[in-house]
């Protein structure tokens, strides 16, 4: 059984960040993941076999996708 799971950032007030953010965090991507992004919203699409490598795989982007979002905050 896949399991799918979906994350959207939006950012009306700064479109830059959320492009930024997921460009950023791309080649980080899995196999089982897909990053899509239009206008002021980046989703990310996620798929697995198992809840545990989901939980897992979701942990590990939002703490990258954090540390993305600051950097790129800092350097406006």
């Amino acid at each position: 059984m896949k399991i799918h799971g979906t994350i959207e950032f939006k950012s009306p007030d700064a479109p830059e960040i959320a492009r930024s953010v997921s460009s950023a965090l791309a080649p980080d991507n899995l196999s089982s993941m897909r990053t899509d992004i239009c206008d002021d919203v980046a989703v990310v699409h996620f798929s697995t076999e198992k809840i545990t490598s989901l939980i897992a795989t979701v942990d590990d982007f939002l703490m990258n996708a954090k540390i993305a979002e600051d950097v790129c905050s800092s350097l406006d």
